[in-house]
């Protein structure tokens, strides 16, 4: 097993991705292997038409703590500068740097993603969180836009999503200062969805729960509120009518109207 492949374990069952960042003994720190890991795990994920929802999780005590100390130590001795950090020439969508696309390939995923966030979400870790759909943190959860701290700015998509979840002024407030916010605070800022006790196990639920409804309508759901306030209205509702045309009259669409008016559960088939 490579560096990369410990990184991350992911299992699908039920149609449900349970991905978890599986470095234990350093809170999920982001180094080169992690990086590969979540975006090799993310396009693959992306490639299998029976995952319908992934929760995205960290093993151990920890979401993920951030940069690896170990590149802020090579950054200060100039081992590692602008000029060497790894890029890439397999761009997910806008994303080309390779930690963007450890936190944009959660957003380029066709179905939604669930981060679950207990003990500490810092820099890095906090960005990969903001590329999922929702996110569940426990209430004494600590996170921070962490970067300035280090002398450094947000550069995993973290400077662009930032301003869409908590304001523009929110946003500058957290990455200027770096302060550290609970999970409530987090909540109340629109940082994350909301506080559950235990947000994996809530998580796992809520993919469960999305995993029963029409897989083509939940992916076209996702493609249309993706777009929503990134594109005019013009452009928007044209998406509408055209996502919701192709949906009419499908198998599944059909078995969506069937069971509900049995009363009985849906049986949904996987896109092909």
């Amino acid at each position: 097993m490579s560096a990369a492949e410990a990184r991350v374990s992911c299992t699908v069952t039920d149609g449900v991705a349970d991905v978890r960042l599986d470095r234990p003994d350093k809170l999920n720190a982001l180094d080169q292997p992690m990086f590969e890991a979540l975006v090799d795990t993310g396009l693959r994920l992306a490639e299998e038409p029976a995952v319908r929802a992934v929760v995205l999780s960290g093993n151990g005590r920890a979401f993920c703590a951030g940069l690896d100390f170990g590149a802020f130590r090579a950054m200060a001795d100039g081992t590692r500068s602008a000029e060497r950090i790894p890029a890439t020439d397999r761009p997910i969508g806008p994303a080309r740097a390779r930690g963007q696309q450890a936190a944009h390939v959660w957003t380029a995923l066709p179905v939604p993603v669930i981060a679950a966030m207990h003990g500490v979400a810092y820099g890095g870790g906090l960005q990969i969180a903001l590329g999922a759909d929702i996110r569940l943190v426990a209430p004494d959860a600590r996170l921070s836009v962490m970067e300035v701290r280090w002398g450094l700015v947000p550069d995993m998509t973290g400077s662009q999503l930032l301003p869409e979840l908590v304001g523009r002024d929110v946003a500058k407030e957290l990455t200027y200062t770096a302060r550290v916010v609970s999970g409530e605070e987090a909540a109340a800022l629109g940082l994350a969805t909301r506080t559950e006790p235990d947000p994996r196990a809530a998580a796992l639920a809520l993919a469960t729960e999305i995993a029963e409804r029409s897989p083509e309508a939940v992916r076209a759901a996702k493609r249309l509120l993706e777009a929503a306030g990134r594109v005019d209205l013009a452009t928007g509702y044209e998406a509408e009518q055209r996502e919701i045309t192709a949906l009419i009259g499908t198998p599944n669409q059909v078995e969506a109207v069937e069971s509900g008016m049995a009363g009985r559960p849906p049986r949904f088939t996987d896109p092909a």
